[in-house]
């Protein structure tokens, strides 16, 4: 008998909430490392810098691919130019003008 394991692929949705949990530990991160810079808890203040400039590059990173992820959810979705296409009304309303097309060509 053979077992099969399937994996399945991560939602948007689910990416889009990891990046966001990202986001948010980077944003804690640099906090937490500026406070230290300040109180002068480092020893070495050339290492501090390098840290923070490290931090500051990884929380640029989560904000770009943060936005390619929403932007790629809003596509999926149909947003364009900031709102959603809602083609079975464009539908529904095509229907209703062709019937009353045909209803007035009868006349």
């Amino acid at each position: 008998m053979t077992a099969r394991v399937t994996v399945e692929e991560p939602s948007i949705k689910t990416l889009i909430q990891q990046t966001d949990d990202l986001y948010f530990v980077i944003a804690t991160e640099i906090s937490a490392a500026t406070e230290k810079i300040k109180q002068g808890e480092f020893d070495n203040l050339k290492d501090a810098t390098r840290s923070l400039k490290d931090l500051r590059m990884a929380f640029q990173l989560a904000v770009e691919e943060r936005a390619k992820l929403a932007k790629f959810d809003k596509e999926k979705a149909g947003v364009v130019y900031d709102y959603a296409l809602d083609f079975d009304a464009a539908r529904a309303e095509i229907g209703r003008r062709l019937a009353l097309l045909r209803e007035a060509g009868d006349g």
